[in-house]
């Protein structure tokens, strides 16, 4: 997955990080380009010999006594035997290793996720989640949702959230997390992914997003986004000379 850059974007994640009388927000919103890098390959690789029943290596076996199979695993994304399902699942979990480097999602399992009912549903989620905590500028102001409708066109996405085990969850590492979403605004026309994640963290709890707001300064900029170096240290890893474009995935 590629991140892209939109200068526009980076106001709204520095207006996504704020202090409530409760707890520290942390939170921000990462374009992706549906572009396979080397570790996409690997990982795609991986998700093949697990769900495709006619892989060589295929992981699962077939059907059991009990007469399981791929075509019993739960999925949001349609039955795993399905190309276009493991596409999906390849995508999200694609989208979480570029925005964790330093985490390793390949076994995160489809029934993590959830196909949520409806982009206005879960537009409105986020909105009360905002203006309950006194946050009202990002949309009102900043345009949040009209920024994200540029890059992604709403109306013609999905969005899937995942969910995940208490004892893996990067956004509460360091522990202290009150509350956390994530969620994926998914066009698979556009073939772009925007990854929009928040928490809230209990004061008293030093945050990797804290250590790296210590380190810029207080401007309206990239550097007030506190992801900047997370940002930095991503497109680093890229590598162009293992781009596999769009790796022949069709829906």
């Amino acid at each position: 997955m590629k991140f892209l850059e939109y200068p526009g974007m980076d106001v709204i994640n520095g207006a996504l990080n704020f202090d409530t009388p409760e707890c520290r927000v942390n939170g921000r919103v990462e374009p992706y380009s549906c572009k396979a890098a080397g570790a996409d390959k690997r990982l795609y690789k991986h998700l093949e010999n697990k769900y495709d029943p006619t892989a060589p290596n295929n992981m699962l076996s077939p059907p059991d006594d009990d007469g399981f199979s791929i075509r019993n695993i739960i999925s949001p994304f349609g039955p795993m035997d399905q190309p276009a399902s493991r596409k999906t699942l390849f995508y999200l979990i694609g989208t979480l290793n570029a925005s964790f480097p330093d985490y390793d999602f390949t076994d995160v399992k489809p029934e993590q996720f959830r196909k949520e009912a409806s982009v206005s549903m879960v537009v409105n989620s986020i909105n009360a989640t905002l203006f309950n905590h006194g946050n009202e500028r990002a949309v009102k102001e900043l345009g949040l949702w009209d920024s994200i409708d540029q890059l992604i066109d709403l109306q013609d996405s999905d969005v899937y959230s995942y969910n995940p085990e208490s004892d893996s969850d990067p956004n509460d590492e360091e522990g202290g997390t009150l509350w956390s979403f994530n969620y994926f605004f998914f066009n698979r026309k556009l073939k772009r992914i925007i990854y929009f994640t928040m928490r809230g963290v209990s004061y008293g709890v030093t945050t990797e997003d804290d250590e790296e707001n210590d380190n810029f300064s207080n401007t309206d900029d990239e550097s007030n986004s506190g992801f900047g170096h997370r940002r930095k240290r991503r497109d680093m890893d890229y590598d162009e000379d293992f781009v596999a474009g769009d790796m022949d995935m069709q829906y």
